[in-house]
């Protein structure tokens, strides 16, 4: 199959990008409005892009309707500040709910129910249970194509860990993290790990096997046409 993405609406192209790119980390966004009005967000156009300063990007899309502007871009672009925090197991419900398309002036900590945390250097309170966060400044906002995109690269001026994922020479105790990452219409938990060359026999006990499932469903199920899907239709 060969697929020229010219042919295609956006639409089209996002469900082929979403299904190959995977898994993808989860940037829980949170940020602050210019009446201080708190807003989460959950972003998987998400990667890190420097080093020496560290430097975060994450992609924005309108909202549901396909043009106005999603409260986490008009946010960071009106104070150029945000945070990113880290999504596991124990915040995957919370973080889905905040996809959620809420009113502008509604806190979604609150409607929610998460308890904020003070950032140390920028204005965006953080999520109290999440395990590493990130602040940051706006470096650069970049308009992409014409659907109402931008990429956005973020400094991270401050790392907020938990003291006790934080080990020796710097490192992160990935093994205990129980990251998450997003699928296609779903998500995933890193829950494995492996170093390369994978003895044959393992190979071969998982060739075209397909992945496990941790919510009970049966293989081949797919959210893609509930509303438990989509950021407009995620339920509360």
């Amino acid at each position: 199959m060969i697929i020229d993405p010219s042919t295609q609406n956006a639409a089209e192209n996002y469900k082929l990008l979403i299904g190959s790119i995977l898994p993808r980390p989860i940037a829980w966004v949170s940020t602050l409005s210019e009446a201080r009005v708190a807003n989460l967000a959950p972003i998987s156009f998400f990667t890190a892009v420097g080093r020496k300063p560290p430097m975060i990007s994450i992609s924005l899309q309108p909202r549901s309707d396909g043009v106005t502007l999603k409260d986490t871009f008009v946010n960071i672009r009106d104070t150029g500040e945000f945070v990113v925090n880290v999504v596991n197991l124990d915040l995957a419900h919370a973080m889905h709910r905040s996809a959620f398309e809420f009113s502008s002036d509604v806190d979604e900590f609150t409607a929610i129910g998460l308890e904020k945390a003070q950032s140390a250097v920028v204005r965006p309170p953080r999520v109290k249970q999440s395990p590493i966060a990130m602040e940051c400044k706006v470096e650069r906002i970049i308009p992409i194509g014409d659907q109402g995109e931008h990429v956005v690269f973020g400094e991270v001026l401050r790392f907020q860990i938990r003291d006790e994922l934080y080990l020796d020479r710097g490192r992160i105790d990935t093994g205990a993290l129980q990251a998450i990452g997003r699928l296609a219409a779903e998500y995933t938990l890193v829950q494995n790990a492996f170093t390369t060359p994978v003895d044959e026999q393992i190979l071969s006990s998982l060739s075209r096997k397909r992945l496990g499932r941790l919510d009970g469903h049966e293989d081949g199920y797919s959210p893609i046409d509930s509303k438990s899907w989509s950021a407009s239709g995620a339920t509360l």
